[in-house]
């Protein structure tokens, strides 16, 4: 953990998903103060009207970003990060303003096994994500 889960409605040149990934990854690691070896980030691109934001009018292409993290973190280091997200996606990707939902699933530490690293991750500490 953490997970980080893109989905956008079209498809990207394999350099900037690597460029897009480690910008990610650099940035939730100083946002969170976390470990980037324990960092996993996937793009997936479901293509044109894969993804859809409801409304009071017609539906509008949309893109999302689920983040599964350890819990703890309160929500002024997750606002930090969202808009963090959210600025970098939307200039390496060029979504619209409004486009992009940041949404958060937070677990326990010993709910992700890092086969690399041997181990689970270990419960996050106010003094680890202090910024």
């Amino acid at each position: 953990m953490p997970y980080l889960q893109l989905e956008v409605i079209r498809n990207y040149p394999y350099a900037t998903k690597k460029l897009l990934a480690k910008r990610i990854g650099e940035t939730y690691a100083k946002i969170m103060k976390a470990d980037a070896n324990r960092i996993t980030v996937s793009i997936r691109e479901l293509g044109e009207g894969g993804i859809w934001r409801c409304g009071d009018h017609e539906p509008m292409p949309a893109a999302i970003m689920m983040c599964d993290i350890r819990q703890g973190r309160d929500a002024h280091v997750r606002t930090l990060l969202s808009r963090a997200l959210i600025e970098m996606c939307n200039e390496v990707l060029g979504l619209e303003t409004g486009q992009l939902n940041i949404e958060f699933t937070q677990h326990s530490g010993d709910e992700m096994y890092h086969q690399r690293l041997g181990s689970f991750s270990s419960e996050w500490s106010a003094d680890e994500g202090a910024i």
